[in-house]
């Protein structure tokens, strides 16, 4: 099978990269800005004129939330516009796609459970708008897509919360992390390993899923079980979301129903905790049993 990934160089894209190195059943085409540019219309079709994949993973996005306000024109053209485009040369050229998007779609008003597929997106941000822009074109170009939503994404590479928090805790005592956001922290090789399950399997079914890792967690929570994991000595104050005013608003519970991966691909929610300390291990590249 041979797969295209758009996003190589980011968080997922690069962990894509590393759990196929040594699959025999996958030719990977890895793509960065340099090869395709989301900003330019015609470029991504072009390359997938170019590469003829059976699957392409779109891994690639504009995630800087605060500088999305005001950058919507641009925002708008890599996480909407392009997407749809590359979802109608994904189906003229007979190849699936997977779409990755964001727990940012939810206004995160509080519910009485888990948000499932179904639950009404009225995002609060113009990433979230943006990106749910892109999963609707994605499929109207192409209704066998799968549009994969999740959150919190980190791992020992690129931006990320977990790299923050290190980064704090060389030099902080203490440190205010917002304690009434409630979501879901997710390995991103375990987003990697959950597109490859998705593309291992012929004729499944498309549309929207949720994947994300377990169980729920706020900011601080994570904070704290990151510092924990790093023997760091930094403590968290708890603050509410008022108390760290930001360009762009932020969703105040985004915890998603992973059910129906689970039941339509078999793919089980992570638990982050247990995958924590050999990230942090990596951000400080020494061995876990060190910590």
């Amino acid at each position: 099978m041979k797969i295209l990934l758009f996003g190589a160089n980011g968080q997922v894209g690069r962990e894509v990269i590393a759990a196929t190195a040594d699959a025999g059943d996958i030719a990977l085409a890895a793509a960065t800005r340099d090869d395709a540019d989301l900003a330019v219309q015609g470029s991504v079709a072009a390359l997938v004129a170019r590469a003829r994949p059976d699957l392409i993973i779109n891994a690639a996005a504009w995630t800087s939330v605060d500088k999305a306000e005001s950058e919507a024109g641009a925002v708008r053209r890599i996480n909407g516009e392009a997407p749809g485009e590359l979802a109608a040369s994904a189906r003229r050229h007979g190849a699936r796609l997977i779409h990755l998007s964001t727990d940012y779609v939810f206004p995160g008003a509080p519910a009485d459970g888990p948000l499932d597929e179904t639950s009404a997106a009225r995002p609060l941000n113009v990433y979230g708008e943006t990106k749910l822009l892109g999963e609707r074109l994605v499929l109207d170009a192409c209704p066998d897509a799968v549009v994969l939503r999740t959150s919190w994404v980190y791992s020992s590479h690129g931006s990320n919360f977990v790299r923050t928090m290190l980064r704090l805790a060389a030099t902080k005592a203490e440190v205010s992390v917002v304690a009434d956001q409630i979501g879901g922290p997710t390995p991103a090789r375990a987003i990697a390993d959950a597109c490859l399950k998705i593309a291992r399997r012929e004729n499944g079914p498309g549309g929207v899923f949720h994947f994300q890792g377990a169980p729920p967690a706020s900011w601080a929570d994570f904070a704290e079980a990151i510092f924990t994991a790093a023997n760091a000595k930094t403590s968290v104050t708890r603050i509410e979301t008022s108390a760290y005013p930001t360009p762009a608003r932020r969703p105040l519970y985004t915890v998603l129903n992973c059910s129906k991966i689970l039941r339509d691909y078999g793919v089980e929610q992570p638990d982050w905790r247990r995958d924590l300390p050999s990230t942090v291990a990596r951000i400080l590249n020494v061995d876990p049993s060190q910590l």
